[in-house]
């Protein structure tokens, strides 16, 4: 069993402030409505989000400087702010993915946010079980975590040598499985994943985009849960990292929707990232990465990454003119 800082009031705490937001995302604030969010709507709420994740960790730090001293305040709230920047970052591949989804789809913009919505609920389930399993894992079998540094570093170097062609989404397994087992309509019914036919119940084409936006956040939460490994194994800093990332999810994909493109080179910053976590899990027994050089080094890549974006255009629209 892996040692936590967790006690019962702060996971209580933790899962108050989770629902009490959800709640007011969804019934006070209209979250669970269909409709446009836009650019301006959307960088409020990044900005509310990231604050409201600030506050835990402050909140976090004062907690524990009174209870646990100072040393472990320190500790324990800087793990917490690197896992939240680290799945921030991982979270922008994720969000790619869901715009070329809704893309090939064909999904209106006002109907993306009930399908996020439902995508966030899940993904936020779906982490805690498999955070859950991930350290009881560790707890279990220590060598767990060179299997985990070695997938990272595999992925990094994937997704570095990664080509940037578009996925067969029509033959996607799991797309085809439901698409054989479930009696679909061919078109979209507003922002209903199940309409009533004849007395039959069918379900809409919005329906296999939630469920490949489900997909997606299990590929996705392989790479990232394993590189947040890397920076603590204290499952309560684990979860609420990840938690407080997920939750602003929705309000970073309207952010990103209109100006992806521009972020080419983002891909090269997350592999660099990954490769980095890896190699700092297989050498833990002979060298101690201090938290705060991990912070300042996933900054520093993803910045650098994002500055080269802008500074370099990618080589697409230039080879068409040349075409």
């Amino acid at each position: 069993m892996l040692e936590s800082i967790g006690t019962p009031w702060l996971w209580g705490t933790f899962a108050a402030i989770t629902l009490a937001v959800l709640a007011l995302d969804l019934f006070v604030l209209g979250g669970n409505r269909a409709g446009r969010m836009s650019l301006r709507s959307a960088a409020g709420w990044s900005v509310v989000w990231i604050a409201l994740a600030s506050a835990f960790g402050a909140g976090l730090w004062v907690y524990l400087d009174a209870s646990a001293g100072r040393a472990i305040a320190n500790a324990r709230t800087l793990e917490f702010f690197t896992g939240y920047l680290m799945e921030k970052a991982l979270a922008v591949d994720n969000v790619f993915v869901w715009i070329m989804l809704f893309a090939h789809f064909a999904v209106p913009a006002e109907y993306q946010r009930r399908v996020l919505l439902w995508g966030v609920l899940c993904a936020i389930v779906l982490r805690a079980i498999m955070i859950g399993a991930g350290a009881w894992l560790i707890g279990q079998f220590s060598w767990v975590l060179y299997l985990f540094g070695a997938f990272l570093i595999y992925t990094g170097i994937k997704m570095a040598l990664a080509h940037d062609a578009a996925p067969d989404l029509e033959n996607q397994p799991l797309l085809v499985w439901l698409r054989k087992h479930l009696r679909m309509t061919p078109e979209l019914h507003g922002e209903r994943f199940f309409v009533r036919r004849d007395g039959l119940l069918y379900a809409t084409p919005l329906l296999l985009v939630l469920a490949l936006v489900e997909f997606s956040d299990v590929v996705f939460a392989v790479d990232s849960i394993p590189a947040i490994f890397a920076i603590t194994l204290d499952p309560f800093i684990v979860l609420t990292s990840n938690v407080f990332a997920i939750m602003g999810l929705r309000a970073m994909y309207f952010l990103l929707a209109g100006v992806h493109e521009r972020f080419h080179l983002l891909k090269y910053g997350l592999a660099i990232v990954l490769a980095f976590v890896g190699a700092k899990m297989l050498l833990v027994e002979w060298l101690h990465v201090p938290v705060a050089l991990s912070l300042g080094f996933v900054a520093v890549a993803l910045a650098g990454a994002a500055v080269a974006s802008v500074l370099i255009p990618p080589p697409g629209p230039k080879a068409a003119r040349q075409g």
